[in-house]
């Protein structure tokens, strides 16, 4: 589970693409909301859609590795299609806040990368907010008031890079899944594999 957070502006939805395209074995992982569903959205490919009391049914069963409310709406991350998933041998690239983040570590650790992205500088960050033309002056304000609270967590993961330009911080950041697939513990059929030389 390949977790990238950042704060809104620096840069996560355009290394998740590049990602995605480049990586074969890397699916994202599609959360269920109960937001209304927005023009061109895809049930199953950009959210799962549901209503309040069938998420509350979920959570109930203990069927999200995490979940979280947002701007009164419900989001959160289908255990029994991700856990089938990894057994399966495939990686999930997660789009989740650093609450969300903490959640999935507690509940499978070591299966869990966390990488955060940070901009190059407070005024970038705001230069890109406004640069993208979607929003209020209003609107900008409080997404840098969240973003420099979202930035304060960024020693709760495992890897922080520096997107000062999007080809270095994509490569580093596809560096860190490379080395993170190597590791001993996630290389399935390996000890079966050293067990054939060994005897």
């Amino acid at each position: 589970m390949f977790v990238l957070s950042s704060p809104s502006g620096a840069g996560k939805t355009t290394i998740s693409r590049k990602l995605l395209a480049a990586e074969q074995n890397l699916r994202m992982s599609v959360s269920v909301t109960t937001r209304p569903m927005r023009p061109g959205e895809v049930d199953g490919k950009d959210y799962i859609f549901s209503d309040r009391a069938g998420f509350e049914q979920r959570v109930a069963q203990d069927g999200f590795l995490e979940w979280a409310e947002v701007f009164g709406n419900h989001y959160g991350t289908p255990r029994a299609e991700i856990e089938a998933g990894l057994e399966a041998g495939q990686d999930f690239l997660f789009d989740i806040d650093w609450q969300g983040t903490q959640q999935l570590y507690q509940r499978a650790e070591k299966d869990v990368v966390r990488v955060f992205l940070l901009p190059p500088s407070i005024a970038a960050l705001e230069s890109r907010l406004r640069n993208r033309g979607t929003d209020s002056a209003e609107v900008i304000a409080g997404r840098m008031a969240r973003a420099r609270s979202e930035i304060s967590h960024w020693d709760g993961y495992d890897y922080v890079v520096v997107n000062d330009d999007i080809e270095g911080c994509f490569a580093k950041v596809r560096i860190i899944l490379e080395a993170e697939r190597l590791r001993r513990s996630r290389q399935t059929g390996l000890v079966d594999f050293v067990r054939g030389l060994v005897s």
